[in-house]
């Protein structure tokens, strides 16, 4: 993915994460991320955590998590996203698209997040890969 545009973005888990786990993904994507303000849904939050959780992470890797949680603006529900979330999911639902299937529940969460922000996602999950709107 690539733009030109040096705006705000969203940031899907795996990109957000990847200088956690992945740096094949560091590479890729920094040149899309340095420098812009960067959004990462609740769902992020709640998918980094609870992976921490699982994995048993130490209390330092904990708190370089929460650094780079802090750095962000995270972006909560509240009615206007319930709706976008709600409306995007019954549009694709029709459509037969993936993202309406039950197992995508926290990507719509962060789909719905780029597209009620009005501003680009950035994933290296395919599961994004020609939405509408998005």
């Amino acid at each position: 993915m690539t733009t030109p545009d040096r705006g705000p973005i969203v940031l899907d888990t795996d990109v957000f994460s990847a200088d956690l786990s992945d740096t094949a993904l560091i590479a890729l994507y920094e040149p899309i991320i340095v420098g812009r303000p960067a959004f990462v849904s609740f769902q992020t939050v709640a998918e980094l955590r609870y992976g921490a959780l699982r994995r048993g992470w130490g209390d330092a890797r904990l708190r370089k998590l929460d650094a780079k949680i802090a750095a962000v603006e995270v972006v909560h529900s509240g009615d206007e996203l319930v709706a976008t979330y709600a409306r995007l999911r019954a549009d694709w639902v029709q459509i037969g698209h993936a993202l309406g299937q039950r197992e995508h529940d926290a990507d719509r969460w962060i789909a719905a997040t780029a597209l009620r922000l009005g501003i680009p996602l950035v994933s290296h999950d395919r599961v994004f890969e020609n939405t509408p709107e998005l």
